[in-house]
C-alpha cells in the first residue's frame, strides 16, 4: 500500500510546480525538502514568455517587472530584440518561490522536512525519506541526489564548466529589456525585477570575479557605482550537468535535476514547468516522459550547446557583432529559446 501517489523531492520552484501540477489532476503529494521557509540561489530571475502562461495555468502570478525583450550589449555594440510571442517577467527569486508555496499550500500539497539520503523501487512503488510513493519526481537541482540514487548521473566533462553568481541592487530599473553584458570572459544579466529592485547576475568560467568583471563593462559600472548591494553574492554551478536518462522505472527527474546545458539563455525554469506538467502526464495518462522530455528540450539543448561552444571559443568576441548583422536570425533564436 503506497502512502501517495506522488514523491517530490526537492521544494524549489520547479519541485513546487511539480507538486503542483500533480495536486489539480487529482493526485496527492508529498514533497521532501531539507530546507525550511523560502528558498534563494543564484540566478538571472527573467522568466522568459513561455513560462508565464505556464505559471499561470498553475493559478501563481508573482509579482514583477514586464521584460518586452532582450539586449545583448559590448563596450562598442547593442543589439536589442523584442519578444514577438509575448511579454516576460522579472522576479525575484524568493516572490516567486513564496507564491508557488503558497498555491501549493492551498491545494493541499503536504511537505516533509528531510534530506533523501536512500531510495528503493519495485513494480508498484518508490520509497524515499520513509515516504512509499506510486511515483517519485526528482527535482532536486544540478547536484541532484535523485539522479544519483537512480543510478542515472553522467558525469560531464570538466572543460567549459561555468558558474554563476547574483547579487541585487536597490535601484530603479533603467529598461524593460533583460541586458546580456558580453565581457571578455562572461556573460553579465541585468534584470528588473520590481520598482526599486535589480537583479545582476554573472556567468563565467572558475574565479571569475564579479566586482572586476562589472568594472570592465563601463556602461554597467556607472549605473551601480555608489550603490549598495541588498543582498550578498550567491554562486551557483557548474552548470553542465547531464543524465544518462531522465527516468528509471518510477523515477522521474524534472527540471534541472535531468541535465541541464547552461544557463545563458535562461530557459530553466520554463523548461522545468514543462517537464513537470509532462511528468503528471506521464503517471496520469501513461504517457512517455523520455521521448516527451527530448522533444520539449531539443531546441534548448542544441542552440544552448552550439552558443556555449561559441561563448568559450575564439569566436567569442565575434558573437555580438554578427547578432547585429543579422538581426532576423538572432531573433529567430530568441524567439525559439523564448516562446
Amino acid at each position: 500500500m503506497n502512502d501517495v501517489d506522488v514523491i517530490v523531492v526537492g521544494g524549489g520552484p520547479v519541485g513546487l510546480a511539480s507538486a503542483i501540477e500533480a495536486r489539480l489532476a487529482g493526485l496527492t503529494v508529498t514533497i521532501i525538502e531539507p530546507r525550511d521557509g523560502v528558498i534563494d540561489k543564484a540566478c538571472g530571475e527573467g522568466l522568459m514568455p513561455g513560462a508565464v502562461p505556464l505559471l499561470a495555468r498553475l493559478g501563481v502570478a508573482p509579482a514583477g517587472m514586464p521584460l518586452r525583450g532582450v539586449s545583448y550589449n559590448t563596450p562598442t555594440r547593442r543589439v536589442d530584440h523584442l519578444f514577438r510571442t509575448g511579454v516576460g517577467r522579472g522576479v525575484r527569486r524568493t516572490v516567486l518561490h513564496s507564491a508557488l508555496s503558497a498555491r501549493a499550500a492551498e491545494l493541499g500539497v503536504e511537505r516533509v522536512t528531510a534530506r533523501v539520503e536512500a531510495l528503493e523501487q519495485d513494480a508498484d512503488g518508490v520509497v524515499a525519506g520513509g515516504i512509499r510513493g506510486s511515483w517519485l519526481f526528482g527535482a532536486d537541482g544540478l547536484h541532484s541526489t535523485v539522479r544519483r540514487l537512480a543510478g542515472l548521473e553522467w558525469e560531464a566533462p570538466r572543460a567549459r564548466r561555468r558558474y554563476g553568481i547574483t547579487r541585487h541592487f536597490a535601484v530603479e530599473p533603467w529598461s524593460d529589456l533583460i541586458e546580456i553584458h558580453w565581457a571578455r570572459r562572461a556573460e553579465v544579466y541585468v534584470t528588473p525585477l520590481a520598482p526599486d529592485l535589480v537583479g545582476v547576475s554573472l556567468l563565467g568560467p572558475p574565479r571569475t570575479d564579479f566586482d572586476e568583471t562589472i568594472a570592465g563593462i563601463p556602461a554597467l559600472a556607472s549605473r551601480l557605482r555608489g550603490l549598495s548591494s541588498s543582498t550578498g553574492l550567491k554562486g551557483a554551478g557548474p552548470f553542465r550537468q547531464r543524465a544518462s536518462a531522465p527516468s528509471r522505472g518510477r523515477v522521474l527527474l524534472v527540471g534541472d535535476a535531468s541535465g541541464y546545458v547552461d544557463a545563458i539563455t535562461g530557459e530553466g525554469l520554463r523548461l522545468g514547468f514543462d517537464q513537470a506538467r509532462l511528468a503528471v502526464s506521464r503517471v496520469t495518462g501513461g504517457t512517455d516522459y523520455d521521448a516527451d522530455w527530448r522533444r520539449v528540450t531539443r531546441d534548448f539543448r542544441v542552440l544552448t550547446h552550439r552558443l556555449v561552444l561559441a561563448a568559450t571559443s575564439p569566436a567569442r568576441p565575434a558573437i555580438v557583432p554578427l547578432a547585429g548583422m543579422l538581426p532576423w536570425f538572432y531573433g529567430s533564436v530568441v524567439e525559439k529559446l523564448g516562446r
